[in-house]
């Protein structure tokens, strides 16, 4: 399941504009993200050729399964650590922002045994 930080935030932010929209086009992401479309594009055929998500041909993104399980995979620890950090007294921009690094680079042994420590 090795993928790079970037495609893990793609996917990121397709689940959650999929939480947001009726459908997420390539536009939707790089307003979002604040990237060009063709930059969007480029790593849309990217997670397409490695089976992450499905485009329509109306342009809509969908997340395949092994889209979505990397997605959610990020997603929950952006929120976790987001939220951890916070109540750590982490300014919460400061403590977003760091999550978004985290995020990518903690191990699944890590990031498990930080869970269970805080709950």
């Amino acid at each position: 399941m090795a993928t790079n930080e970037s495609a893990e935030n793609y996917l990121e932010t397709i689940l959650i504009l999929s939480k947001k929209l009726p459908v997420v086009r390539s536009v939707d992401i790089a307003t979002e993200l604040g990237f060009k479309k063709s930059s969007v594009s480029i790593a849309m055929k990217n997670l397409r050729e490695k089976n992450h998500i499905t485009v329509t041909d109306a342009g809509f993104i969908y997340l395949t399964d092994s889209g979505r399980e990397i997605a959610e995979m990020i997603y929950e620890r952006h929120q976790f650590l987001s939220e951890w950090l916070t109540r750590l007294g982490v300014p919460s921009e400061i403590a977003n922002q760091d999550a978004c690094k985290i995020e990518h680079v903690i191990s699944k042994e890590s990031f498990d045994a930080i869970k269970k420590h805080v709950k």
